[in-house]
């Protein structure tokens, strides 16, 4: 069963119950991300979640680790492009306990100068990290270059010269501006009473009751591009993309029935055509990534530098032939009943029913259950695939990037 309340404030408290179950997922949600920062600010977000691990006024960063794990629980936090979540998994008996901790180190976190003088290093070293996982690397760089000056595009972590530029100063004027009440979100999903939840969360977040209007999200415009990022590496690693489904997109099912078809499945056409029949890469596969009111859809691709070209082709001549002729009814059945399949699996999960309820509430403003996911899923057709793609996915629209030994394996390419 799915509760919810709304506080005085605004901040939202919601919750579902799952019987038989012993643990309870609870998460504090922040509809703000990377996407809400000014230029000069980016990575702020990102470094203020790893900032929340590094003590209170009540709890040192040693307090709060040991607090957690003496009742076998698990914390952690991340940031994305539209949210900041600070969340934990426990036994029902010490939820209280995970409360407690989580709002404190939400709400009175102390930002000392000295930590985020050593954190700003780690956060730089993660960043050094993922310039050298190329796979990474070329999915952040083509979304730069494919939501061109608009926030979305940028890294979640910032940049080394933005995050060594940041203080205890920044980061409160941050949150002074942007942290508004209605953007924030307490979740729960497991053994867990709505009424006690209320009851241990409300205390804790009444002193806010400061009014303030979320930031107004834009739109963002895509920029069709082909980009080749020179690299000493083995591999070309190949991102080609084009506008996609969003959040609360109507069509979203067909979207994703598409990627299951396309590539997102070991069954699916890119797989069988580019790795199990032309042994052309090892890592090949379509994705989809969404936001509040845009979307991309993509490819992705490791090969050798002298199977760019055919490997494209393989990839293109596969999305014309979806635009063109539609998926099978063999597929599309295959693909619902994998969509459908995965979506309960997750549903078993604690951490996954409360990431749904967060996610549904911020999109919908409501609970969305998966009874009615699941119709929406049956109820996609072979023409409404056929009809989403054809009008999203245009050849010369189409953004494609090539990090790597590219000189040598893709001018051919680049010319043609």
């Amino acid at each position: 069963m799915v509760r919810k309340t709304q506080l005085s404030n605004g901040i939202r408290i919601v919750t579902e119950k799952m019987p038989g179950v012993h643990s309870v997922s609870t998460g504090i949600w922040v509809n703000l991300g990377s996407r809400d920062e000014e230029p000069h600010e980016q990575g702020i977000t990102h470094f203020i979640e790893h900032m929340l691990f590094k003590g209170t006024a009540q709890r040192s960063a040693l307090d709060i680790a040991k607090a957690l794990d003496a009742v076998g629980g698990f914390a952690n936090a991340f940031t994305s492009k539209e949210n900041l979540c600070v969340h934990a998994k426990v036994l029902d008996t010490h939820l209280d306990l995970v409360v407690d901790v989580l709002m404190d180190i939400f709400l009175h976190s102390l930002f000392a100068e000295e930590e985020i003088e050593k954190e700003r290093q780690v956060v730089v070293q993660e960043i050094n990290m993922i310039e050298d996982s190329p796979e990474d690397l070329v999915h952040i760089l083509f979304q730069q270059h494919f939501w061109k000056d608009h926030p979305l595009g940028a890294p979640i972590y910032g940049t080394p010269e933005s995050v060594l530029a940041l203080n205890r100063s920044k980061i409160m004027d941050f949150l002074g501006r942007r942290l508004a009440p209605q953007a924030v979100l307490v979740a729960a999903a497991g053994n867990v009473d709505h009424e006690a939840f209320v009851d241990l969360v409300a205390p804790h977040v009444a002193f806010l009751n400061h009014t303030r209007q979320p930031p107004r999200r834009q739109p963002p415009q895509m920029f069709p591009h082909y980009t080749l990022l020179p690299k000493d590496l083995e591999q070309v690693h190949i991102c080609l993309g084009f506008p996609g489904c969003s959040h609360g997109d109507p069509q979203r099912f067909a979207c994703h029935v598409v990627n299951v078809v396309l590539g997102n499945s070991m069954s699916s056409r890119l797989f069988q055509e580019v790795r199990e029949k032309r042994a052309l890469a090892y890592s090949i596969y379509s994705f989809v990534n969404s936001h509040e009111d845009t979307g991309l859809m993509g490819v992705y691709a490791a090969v050798a530098p002298e199977d760019v070209t055919e490997t494209l082709d393989v990839i293109t001549a596969e999305m014309d032939a979806v635009r063109r002729d539609a998926i099978t009814a063999s597929e599309l059945s295959a693909a619902r009943e994998y969509l459908k399949g995965s979506m309960y699996l997750n549903a078993e999960s604690t951490d996954a029913r409360m990431n749904r309820l967060a996610k549904n509430e911020f999109v919908f403003g409501r609970h969305v259950p998966l009874e009615e996911v699941e119709e929406a899923i049956d109820a996609v057709t072979v023409e409404d695939v056929r009809a989403w793609f054809a009008q999203h996915y245009q050849p010369e629209n189409t953004a494609v990037m090539l990090l790597g030994p590219v000189e040598s394996g893709a001018h051919g390419m680049a010319a043609a």
